[in-house]
């Protein structure tokens, strides 16, 4: 789109990964306390989950701004056995095929992880976009506050009564 800013393009992903280091601190923070009062993997188990609970909502309202839905926090798993899945191949390969220190290579291999755990989470939390949408439909998600007839009628100047922009409204399947 040659109107949208490189700040637009950028922002989901910056967004997402803001959400994995607040995810990050999550964890740990829910981590250490429950490690006092039960065995370290239950503990790790239970801010796992607390964690991932709180990272769908995140992800959901702040990443995607989209609406939590019971299918999308079901399917949210499957980004956290991705993104171990890439991690674990990363630290795998750092260390043993590179030589790269133990202790900084999980840091390096969570951030090459990060593109593949960005795409699998947009694909469960916004799928893509149903046939029959329009590219209008497109721009305004993008843009700004979608407003369908329920908003009333068209206040802009250019636009006639009905609030059309001259021309009858192409459907889908209509040729354009």
């Amino acid at each position: 789109m040659a109107g949208r800013s490189v700040g637009g393009r950028f922002a989901q992903p910056v967004r997402f990964a803001a959400v994995g280091g607040v995810n990050t601190a999550t964890f740990y923070a829910c981590y250490l306390p429950l490690h006092r009062l039960l065995p370290y993997f239950a503990a790790y188990s239970l801010a796992f989950a607390l964690s991932m609970t709180g990272s769908f909502l995140l992800n959901t309202y702040f990443t995607y701004r989209t609406r939590p839905t019971w299918k999308k926090f079901l399917l949210f798993p499957l980004t956290q056995v991705t993104n171990y899945g890439m991690q674990s191949a990363g630290l795998v390969a750092l260390v043993g095929w590179c030589g790269m220190n133990s202790t900084l290579a999980p840091l390096a291999a969570a951030a090459f992880a990060l593109p593949a755990g960005y795409l699998v989470s947009r694909r469960i939390l916004r799928p893509p976009a149903r046939a029959g949408a329009t590219a209008d439909a497109t721009a305004d998600a993008t843009s700004g506050p979608a407003c369908g007839p329920e908003c009333g009628p068209a206040t802009d100047p250019a636009r006639d009564a009905a609030g059309q922009a001259g021309a009858a409204p192409v459907r889908s399947g209509d040729p354009a």
